[in-house]
C-alpha cells in the first residue's frame, strides 16, 4: 500500500478513448458535483455510499483451466505472431484509499503511457470509472477526497529520453527462463516467490504492452508458481471474459490473476482483504486494488 494524501491507500481499454472522456466529462461540474459529493461522502454522522467495490465473482460451474494448459494455448497463439511487444502501457486502476478517521473510498484512475522515437515518453492520468461512464469520479489528487468530472485530467507529463538497460525499462525477453530472471531483477529479488512474481508482473505491465511471444513466456512462468490455483471463468471490470487464478497470501490478502482464455495475456489483477481491518473500516472481502491492462 502507498501512503497517499488521505492516509494509507492501495498502490496504484476502457470502452471510450481518453480523449472522448476528457471532452464528455467537462459538462458534469458545478452544482451537480456539490450535490453528488454530499450524497456520496455524507456529513460527519453518515456512512458514505462509496467504498470498496465487490470482488469479481467466478461464474458458477464454469470450466476450470489449469495454468499449464493455458500456457500451452498461449504458446500456440504466439506461433502466428499477431501481436507485437510495445513499450508503454494503458491501465485502468481502482485503489482503496484508507485513513484512521474516515471511511475507505475507492479511487478510479486511467493511465496512458506512450513512448516516442527519441526515447522520451508522455504520461496522461485521468479520473474515470468505466463502470459508471459520464458520472463524477472520486479522487484524492488535491489532498482530500473530492469529486471531479469524468475524464478530469489529474496529470499530464512529458519525460526526457531514458536509455536504461535495466528491467523493467529494458526490453523483456520472450523465453520463460530469461523472463523469470528479468522479473526477479525488476523488483530486486533473488527468490521470486508467488507474491513477488505477481508484484513483478504488475511492474512489467506498467511499462510494457506484451506481444504474443512475451505473453506466452509469462504464462509459462506463472504456470510454475506455487499456490496459484485455477478457480474458473470471470468477466473482468472492463467486460472481458477471463480465466481466474487465485493466490491466498499470508498477510490477510488474496490475489486474483485474470488471463485471456485464448492467448494467456494478463488482463488484470485484483487484491482483496481476507481479514477485516476495523481500524480502517475495511471488511473481509473488500477490494484493496484492481488493475486492468489494455492494448
Amino acid at each position: 500500500m502507498r501512503r497517499g494524501a488521505r492516509g494509507l491507500s492501495a498502490a496504484q481499454a476502457a470502452r471510450r478513448s481518453p480523449g472522448a472522456r476528457l471532452l464528455g466529462g467537462l459538462a458534469a461540474v458545478g452544482v451537480v458535483l456539490v450535490i453528488v459529493l454530499t450524497a456520496l461522502l455524507g456529513g460527519p454522522n453518515t456512512s458514505p455510499a462509496i467504498a470498496a467495490p465487490r470482488p469479481l465473482a467466478v461464474r458458477p460451474h464454469s470450466t476450470v483451466v489449469p495454468l499449464k494448459q493455458l500456457a500451452y494455448l498461449a504458446a500456440v497463439a504466439a506461433a502466428d505472431g499477431t501481436s507485437q511487444l510495445r513499450k508503454g502501457t494503458h491501465v485502468q486502476s481502482w485503489s482503496l484509499g484508507m485513513s484512521d478517521d474516515k471511511p475507505p473510498v475507492t479511487l478510479p484512475e486511467e493511465r496512458v503511457v506512450r513512448w516516442r522515437a527519441d526515447d522520451s515518453h508522455t504520461e496522461l492520468v485521468v479520473a474515470t470509472d468505466p463502470s459508471h461512464p459520464g458520472r463524477p469520479v472520486l479522487t484524492d489528487g488535491d489532498g482530500e477526497p473530492h469529486l471531479v468530472a469524468d475524464g478530469h485530467v489529474l496529470s499530464r507529463r512529458t519525460y526526457p529520453p531514458s536509455w536504461s538497460d535495466a528491467p523493467p525499462e529494458a526490453r523483456p525477453p520472450h523465453t520463460p527462463g530469461a523472463l523469470r530472471a528479468y522479473l526477479a531483477e525488476a523488483i530486486h529479488t533473488d527468490s521470486l516467490t508467488t507474491p513477488e512474481l505477481l508484484d513483478s508482473v504488475g511492474e512489467l505491465l506498467d511499462h510494457w504492452t506484451l506481444g504474443a511471444r512475451e505473453s506466452a513466456a509469462l504464462t509459462r512462468v506463472l504456470a510454475d508458481a506455487k499456490g496459484l490455483r485455477p478457480v474458473g471463468q470471470v468477466t473482468d471490470r472492463l467486460g472481458r471474459p477471463g480465466q481466474a487464478y487465485v493466490y491466498d497470501g499470508p498477510a490477510g490478502t488474496r490475489h486474483m490473476l485474470i488471463l485471456d482464455p485464448r492467448t494467456g495475456a494478463v488482463l488484470g489483477v485484483e487484491t482483496t482483504f481476507t481479514r477485516a481491518q476495523p481500524e480502517y473500516g475495511v471488511r473481509a472481502g473488500d477490494v484493496m486494488e484492481y488493475n486492468a491492462w489494455m492494448r
